[in-house]
């Protein structure tokens, strides 16, 4: 019998310590997710101009410190977002308990401090004024997105385009504090990258909502509107080289988007696969960053 019992404490105590490793985890999980940026796709959104830009940049002058701090504030104003929503109570994930707000307040202030430093060394003494109208201009971009995605589901992919405006303007701030220009290719810099990220939010969206439709009427029924934005960019693109704004040869970086696009009405269905598809677009942007950067300099050669 006393062998029973003490069999019995060991479950007992095997038990409450598997239970307190669920926990630990679990309010681990918890405290990741109300400090985190939860939209990884943003991250990409962010860091794909922004080097795309440095890239093109470099090609004319050599200045990193201006880069580094401008990369840095920026990662800092943009992981700055999910922890004042958790504290605010303005997303899905809130601050339930007096030690989750204090976590949130302490990473909240040091996230602003980090901004707020590299920010005053980027404007120091006058410098970098170009960028107070872009700051300006991205402020609204995400207001404009809060206010859309305030207006519910109807509204919610244009907040996420209206959002890709601000993200972008990572591509000109680049450029701009490397060269110390806002020129064409600045723009063209930002249009570009507005294009791509637009297009491929929509296409993700357009899978994620069609996984189950077959056929190439089904398909294109569901997903007129994305082939309307296909062809909107190429026009938009095909405009911009006429002009002379975009160098010709720099339309190949949209290439491999606009084949995938297409090609999604007329491929054989295939079981989705959420992480998968986030792969495959990770390799698009990554193409569409190296191809861009390399047509950019082919065109404008010292």
């Amino acid at each position: 019998m006393a062998v029973l019992n003490i069999s019995e404490t060991h479950n007992i105590n095997s038990f409450n310590s598997t239970v307190d490793t669920v926990t630990d985890k679990a309010r681990r999980e918890r405290r990741r997710a109300l400090i985190l940026p939860r939209e990884h796709g943003a991250w990409g959104l962010l860091l794909v101009p922004m080097v795309t830009g440095a890239g093109v940049a470099f090609h004319q002058a050599s200045h990193i410190f201006p880069l580094i701090l401008l990369l840095t504030a920026a990662l800092a104003l943009f992981w700055l977002r999910t922890p004042l929503e958790s504290l605010l109570g303005t997303s899905a994930m809130r601050a339930q308990t007096l030690d989750e707000s204090h976590t949130l307040r302490s990473i909240i202030v040091l996230l602003a401090g980090i901004a707020a430093v590299t920010l005053a060394a980027l404007l120091w003494a006058g410098r970098n004024v170009g960028l107070w109208p872009l700051g300006a201009a991205v402020a609204a971009a995400f207001i404009a997105q809060a206010v859309l995605k305030k207006m519910g589901r109807r509204t919610r992919m244009l907040s996420e385009m209206v959002g890709t405006i601000g993200l972008t303007a990572s591509a000109p701030a680049a450029y701009y504090v490397i060269t110390g220009e806002f020129n064409a290719t600045a723009w063209m810099l930002w249009l570009a990258n507005i294009l791509f990220a637009g297009d491929q939010i929509h296409y993700v969206q357009l899978r994620i909502h069609t996984a189950k439709i077959q056929g190439f009427r089904a398909k294109f029924a569901n997903g007129w509107v994305f082939a309307l934005g296909q062809a909107l960019m190429t026009a938009i693109i095909t405009l911009a080289c006429l002009a002379r704004l975009m160098p010709p040869i720099a339309s190949l970086a949209f290439a491999p988007l606009l084949f995938r696009g297409w090609f999604y009405f007329v491929q054989e269905p295939t079981p989705l696969v959420v992480r998968r598809l986030g792969w495959s677009e990770l390799k698009h942007a990554t193409a569409f960053c190296l191809l861009l950067i390399a047509t950019f300099i082919l065109a404008r050669p010292r």
